[in-house]
């Protein structure tokens, strides 16, 4: 028998490679072969229906006090639709019965792309793709003709998505924060092109894991701004915070504590670097990098306060603007010293949000401006959506942070999370 039906595939393989040349030959082949499976799965679940509601159903009833007049359900021929797939579109014959109540489970009714379809397209304009670029793309690698107004309706549907994700509730916890923007080029009511800043909020829930707080859009960069937007994360349900990590934006630690007064705040250590390089010549640049580490990476925060008197005495001379900023900010710069390790490598820098910032850049790339405000929170809510999907563990030594915060935070955890 093994033998029987190893000689038949074979038969049926060389048939093929003679009938099948070209990828369009093949994609009309797998067209045919998936529409022949698909009709004979929905004849299959009219059997089920048939026999699951039994021989007879009520269809009508003549007369209010009478009985239901029972007839036998049975198939009443087909209807046909359009359907599309990754390899095209092709007519389906979907079976009917006499009765009406037939509801398909694999395609239902009103269906007309099949699953997978739509999120491939989803992902090409997440990619910043054009209209035209995606209809190219899926004519070379399906050998389909994608129409303007089908990429327009799968995407219009991200109106809506968008619209309910950004007004979605937010858990009440949430141990970490990180806030920041990036600069994005969005084109105004009046014609012209303008720099604007995407606000981007992520946090770290109780269970450790990465999620999308929010996402704003504003013409500047400003505390007054990221106020606005802390108070619709209060308006969403956020309730606590316990660290908020930003970088050296002038007001945004007061923000914060505005909107949040018991939140601690965490500025950006790389942020404030690469700020004081800035002052440094080439030549001292590696030395005074060394030195400020020597600041963040003390033991304690007696040890990091007598690590800066000694930067100061080194280069206050020569760079005085560094030392002076570190002393101004000083507050929001040693509270990472009120954890141990396995938080302060979480605090310590907003690389978190810069990740998913390189992966905006990285998504938007092909897209050197937007047309319109709702077009760039849009395709940047895809971008980090697909990005998400890898943010699936925990951050590294949750379960220690957990505990510590438990401590320093006593009481405003919720029940379930230690």
């Amino acid at each position: 028998m093994d033998v029987i039906l190893k000689d038949q595939a074979e038969k049926f393989a060389n048939e093929l490679a003679v009938q099948v040349t070209t990828l369009d030959d093949l994609n009309g082949l797998m067209r045919t072969m998936m529409k022949t499976a698909l009709e004979r799965m929905l004849n299959t679940e009219m059997d089920v229906h048939l026999q699951r509601r039994g021989a007879t159903e009520p269809t009508h009833t003549p007369a209010p006090d009478a009985a239901p007049v029972a007839t036998k359900n049975r198939r009443n021929g087909h209807s046909k639709k359009t359907v599309g797939s990754d390899m095209g579109e092709f007519t389906l014959k979907t079976p009917r019965d006499r009765n009406g109540t037939f509801e398909p489970q694999l395609i239902a009714k009103g269906q007309r792309r099949l699953d997978g379809f739509d999120e491939k397209i989803r992902a090409l304009y997440a990619k910043g793709m054009t209209t035209r670029d995606i209809q190219e793309v899926v004519k070379e690698l399906y050998g389909v003709d994608v129409s303007p107004s089908l990429v327009s309706e799968i995407t219009a549907d991200l109106d809506a998505e968008v619209t309910a994700w950004r007004t979605r509730r937010l858990d009440a916890v949430w141990p970490i924060v990180y806030l920041d923007g990036i600069v994005v080029h969005v084109r105004g009511e009046n014609g012209r092109v303008s720099q604007h800043t995407m606000y981007v909020a992520i946090g770290v829930n109780v269970q450790g894991r990465k999620e999308l707080l929010g996402l704003w859009l504003s013409e500047t960069e400003g505390a007054k701004f990221w106020l606005s937007c802390l108070t619709d994360l209060k308006e969403r349900g956020v309730e606590d915070m316990f660290i908020v990590c930003v970088d050296g934006l002038s007001g945004f630690p007061e923000a914060i504590r505005a909107a949040f007064p018991q939140t601690k705040v965490q500025l950006c250590i790389v942020h404030l670097v690469r700020a004081a390089l800035k002052y440094t010549t080439e030549t001292d640049s590696r030395e005074v990098a060394t030195d400020l580490k020597t600041i963040y990476q003390s033991a304690t925060v007696l040890e990091a306060e007598e690590a800066l008197k000694k930067f100061g005495t080194k280069w206050d001379a020569k760079y005085p603007t560094v030392a002076k900023q570190w002393r101004a900010k000083w507050a929001d710069i040693i509270t990472l010293f009120e954890f141990p390790q396995a938080i302060r490598k979480a605090i310590y820098t907003t690389n978190a949000i810069e990740s998913v910032n390189s992966v905006i850049r990285k998504f938007t790339r092909n897209r050197k401006q937007y047309p319109n405000a709702e077009s760039a929170l849009k395709l940047v809510y895809l971008a980090i959506h697909e990005a998400s999907k890898k943010w699936t563990m925990p951050i590294v030594g949750w379960k220690a942070a957990l505990n510590h915060f438990a401590i320093v935070f006593e009481g405003r955890l919720p029940p379930h999370a230690t």
